[in-house]
Formats: C-alpha cells, sequence, structure tokens
C-alpha cells in the first residue's frame, strides 16, 4: 500500500482531502504523499511540530498531559490530528508522534511510535484511529520511514473500508 494507492481513494466520490501532522517522522509522510504526482488534488499541507509549544500552539495538543507523557501517546497522536483537520480544513490528517531512537533517560529502550488518523465531515469528527509501530534495533532515519510507511498504510485501509 502506497501514497499512489491513497491518492485513488481520495479522488474517489466523495472526494477527501488530506493533511499531516508530524514529530518523529519529521515530514517524511509528507514527502512520501508529495512525490505522488496529483497530489494538490487532495493534499492541503502539513506541519512539523517538533516540540510541545509548537503542537499547543499549532495543533491545539492538550499542554500539561502531553506534558505528563513528553507528547508521546496515542491521546496526544489523536490531538495532533484532530488539530491538523482543523488547521488545514481537511476532511482527514494523518499524525505521528514517538521516539526515532532509544531515549533511556526517558525509559525507551527501543524506538517506537503512535499514529493517528482523524476524518471529519463538516465540522464533525467521524472516526479517530491510533496505533503503535515498533521499530527495535532500527536506526533513526529508518524509523522515521517505518512509521511514514505505517501511518499511509493505515489510511488506505481505513479507506478501502469506507470505499
Amino acid at each position: 500500500m502506497s501514497a499512489s494507492d491513497l491518492k485513488s481513494l481520495l479522488l474517489a466520490k466523495p472526494r477527501l482531502t488530506l493533511a499531516a501532522a508530524e514529530s518523529l517522522t519529521c515530514g517524511h509522510v509528507q514527502a512520501a504523499i508529495g512525490a505522488t504526482p496529483g497530489a494538490s488534488e487532495y493534499f492541503l499541507g502539513g506541519v512539523t511540530a517538533y516540540s510541545l509549544d509548537q503542537k499547543v500552539a499549532l495543533l491545539g495538543v492538550n499542554r500539561r498531559a502531553a506534558a505528563r507523557v513528553n507528547c508521546v501517546s496515542a491521546e496526544v497522536a489523536a490531538e495532533m490530528a484532530q488539530g491538523a483537520c482543523k488547521l488545514f480544513g481537511s476532511d482527514l490528517a494523518l499524525a505521528t508522534t514517538g521516539y526515532a531512537e532509544r531515549a533511556p533517560e526517558s525509559g525507551v529502550l527501543a524506538p517506537f511510535a503512535w499514529w493517528a488518523i482523524a476524518h471529519r465531515r463538516r465540522g464533525r469528527f467521524l472516526a479517530l484511529r491510533t496505533g503503535r509501530v515498533e521499530c527495535p534495533g532500527e536506526p533513526r532515519v529508518e524509523v522515521q520511514k517505518i512509521v511514514a510507511a505505517a501511518v499511509i498504510a493505515e489510511l488506505v485501509a481505513y479507506l478501502n473500508e469506507l470505499r
């Protein structure tokens, strides 16, 4: 499942628009979507919000709750996805947050990430999905690529269920 699969699903009736909010993947999701010819027909844009302050300011993430988990949880990913829908006015949004490498000082012994997909229509959220990707032993950039591919694949699966 790829960004090109995503294109055909998003452009089917009814056409849907997409946005992205990234932390851990640092632009890899947006790059994968943007690499597909015709992405401008459905991709409205994205934001890389790496810090807590930017997640709060740009995406409406709950500061207190996010600070308790160092911005890495299913809830933070969900808030990021919902915030991206609102920020860009999109029907769908993807979000990623996690650890691209070990962080023993935070109790993280292997890289992992949370992803989220938000779907809204006429300003109301219809669906919100989250999941976790484990990447033990993978180097930083590979983790980013794995997580980006995983969240796009999850969106393709979600859209296949809808269609």
